[in-house]
């Protein structure tokens, strides 16, 4: 049992109004018990986790994010040929559908607000729902370049993590795209699955380091001062890169190392604690600093991101909003 909230909540006098199978309604203004905003692994996990410990949960999910591209995931458990992540998010949502406490909306949620003592309300498009607790899972967006057709090889031969798509792509033409010491970084990682590897900057700025351009240079890998132009290739597959100034350079795949931005509008106006990356502080238990409050996913750096973590880290943070709304007499100490 978790055991690290602080505070309770009283239930509001507007009592959640259900069917006679248990589903919640969707009525204005009803206080549910949790609020997850996110439907990708993290939130459908914690999601999952509320609705047997029956409590009542309203997922906002915009259908967006890492777990709708064309990637497939081959290192979670359970799958042994791999699962395409748009059918793992498929299988998960319809999982989590079963559970008659649990309700869908696609709506956007554009800020929250309130507190652990009065309750979350979520906002968006005129509308409002109101929650004892949040769990934040809204992930990141990551900066891919943007060519052409460029959303159509993501997942399929443009990928961003070397953890999620390195092995696949051993002993294949691989151009690093970045203009930092992390993309260097990655570039050297790679260096252990292929020796046929290039960085192209992709930016007006070359911040590679001193240190880590005479690893790249130590390693054989060329350093292209350009920006993407174009691309060749068909159904999401490359062939070749085109740069502005001239240049075509033939590869296999494409590793973006470009940073991505955690999708933290919505939670701005609640004083949630970020770090200086603008990614959301969290414990161990996926505490945020606002009681009643937790994040799980992308939106937390405090592991890699992985399907196999966001699923970990929903299921923490769905235990720990349970606890949370346990009266006093329930709770250790």
């Amino acid at each position: 049992m978790v055991g690290a909230a602080r505070r309770t909540t009283r239930r509001s006098a507007a009592v959640t109004s259900t069917h006679q199978d248990g589903r919640v309604d969707g009525t204005p203004g009803e206080m549910v018990d949790a609020l997850v905003v996110g439907g990708g692994p993290a939130g459908l996990s914690a999601a999952l986790c509320l609705a047997r410990y029956n409590r009542r949960v309203l997922v906002f999910d915009t259908g967006h994010g890492r777990s709708t591209h064309h990637q497939v995931n081959r290192n979670y458990l359970g799958f042994p040929d791999g699962i395409p992540t748009i059918e793992l998010r498929r299988i998960a949502r319809e999982q989590v559908s079963r559970y008659p406490q649990v309700e869908f909306h696609q709506h956007a949620i554009t800020h929250l607000t309130g507190d652990a003592e009065n309750g979350f309300t979520a906002h968006a498009q005129g509308r409002s729902w109101r929650g004892r607790t949040v769990v934040l899972a809204t992930g990141v967006l990551d900066h891919f370049p943007h060519f052409h057709g460029w959303e159509s090889y993501v997942g399929r031969s443009m990928f961003w993590c070397i953890a999620c798509d390195g092995y696949e792509n051993r002993g294949r033409d691989i151009l690093v795209v970045g203009h930092t010491d992390a993309a260097a970084g990655e570039a050297m990682q790679l260096f252990s699955l292929t020796d046929r590897i290039r960085l192209l900057t992709n930016s007006e700025r070359d911040e590679i380091s001193p240190v880590l351009r005479g690893r790249l240079a130590k390693a054989g890998i060329e350093v292209i001062h350009d920006q993407l132009h174009g691309a060749e290739g068909a159904d999401g597959m490359f062939t070749a890169v085109l740069t502005k100034g001239g240049r075509r350079l033939e590869l296999e795949s494409l590793f973006s190392i470009q940073g991505a931005t955690p999708e933290t509008r919505a939670l701005r106006s609640l004083g949630v604690e970020l770090n200086a990356a603008g990614y959301v502080v969290v414990d161990e238990e996926q505490h945020t600093s606002m009681p009643g409050v937790y994040a799980a996913g992308d939106l937390s750096s405090r592991h890699s991101h992985q399907v196999s973590v966001a699923v970990h880290e929903g299921s923490q943070a769905a235990s720990s909003a349970n606890y949370f709304l346990y009266p006093p007499e329930l709770k250790e100490g």
